[in-house]
């Protein structure tokens, strides 16, 4: 299944995308699609739907995030070969773990706001893996059974923040809206294999970024069964896992991101985002 949470800010509605890609209204169903709706019973109740019965979405709403209460946001750094050889950094020996912080979640085509100050803005398209259920050192071999379902993430970054001001990489990452999730979540049943995912992105309508999850120094099983060692990951927890060459400060010139801007990006059976950068503006 597809599922989806559609709306206004603060307003989303809980949805279904159903075999014609039409968004379905779940809300009749389940009041959102949190951490207490990503059980294996309650995709199960949904899944016996007859999902032509549901109520079609008006018009063409806003895209939110597509898991509520997300409580953790947690990104994987360098963990395809290439992106660390563009971005000069040997390949890490155990999988390089940071914190995206949650108020940096935003929906898919919502815009990308530069920062104050900022200037390296870079983009990253990655494969988001959402927890569906407790997970606490558990081995490799059972790791996927604790995942719900993927998603598209870009992992917007600022390389001055991140690289030049100081060891931590959570400065760079955990900026308003640099977080873009969805449009929606694709649970696991229709993504038998996470290791065999294209993934692309573009900025202006030209190719940057093309990959396949193959090329994963570690694999989702890996990364799941590795975090969780160090933190319990709980239904709802949010992991980014890594991007392909071709961003911005892999280029020669370096390429960051200015207002006006446009990202397109996508991951195969995944959906597709797009965002427009915008500058700062305070509250």
């Amino acid at each position: 299944m597809k599922l989806a949470r559609y709306g206004r800010p603060g307003k989303e509605k809980p949805g279904l995308i159903d075999r014609d890609g039409k968004l379905r209204d779940l809300s009749a169903v389940i009041p959102d699609i949190g951490p207490e709706q990503l059980s294996d019973k309650v995709l199960a109740k949904l899944a016996r739907l007859d999902h032509t019965k549901l109520p079609l979405a008006r018009g063409t709403p806003r895209w939110g995030v597509p898991i509520a209460q997300v409580g953790k946001f947690i990104g994987i750094g360098l963990n395809y070969s290439d992106h660390a050889a563009e971005a000069g950094m040997p390949l890490p020996k155990e999988p390089i773990v940071f914190m995206k912080a949650t108020t940096s979640l935003s929906g898919a085509n919502d815009p990308v706001m530069l920062p104050k100050g900022s200037k390296k803005s870079d983009w990253e398209v990655e494969l988001g893996v959402v927890i569906g259920t407790m997970a606490r050192s558990v081995p490799e071999k059972d790791a996927l059974s604790h995942v719900v379902g993927y998603c598209v993430v870009n992992d917007v970054s600022e390389r001055e923040f991140q690289l030049e001001r100081g060891p931590q990489w959570d400065k760079g990452k955990g900026c308003d809206t640099f977080g873009p999730v969805g449009p929606w979540l694709v649970t696991r049943d229709e993504v038998p294999n996470p290791q065999r995912l294209d993934l692309w992105l573009d900025l202006n309508g030209k190719r940057m970024q093309t990959g396949n999850t193959r090329t994963m120094v570690f694999s989702v099983a890996k990364i799941v069964s590795y975090v969780s060692r160090f933190m319990t990951l709980m239904p709802g927890d949010i992991i980014a896992t890594g991007t392909p060459p071709g961003v911005g400060m892999g280029m020669k010139p370096p390429r960051f991101l200015k207002r006006g801007d446009v990202l397109s990006l996508g991951i195969s059976g995944l959906g597709e985002q797009q965002q427009i950068v915008v500058a700062y503006k305070a509250d």
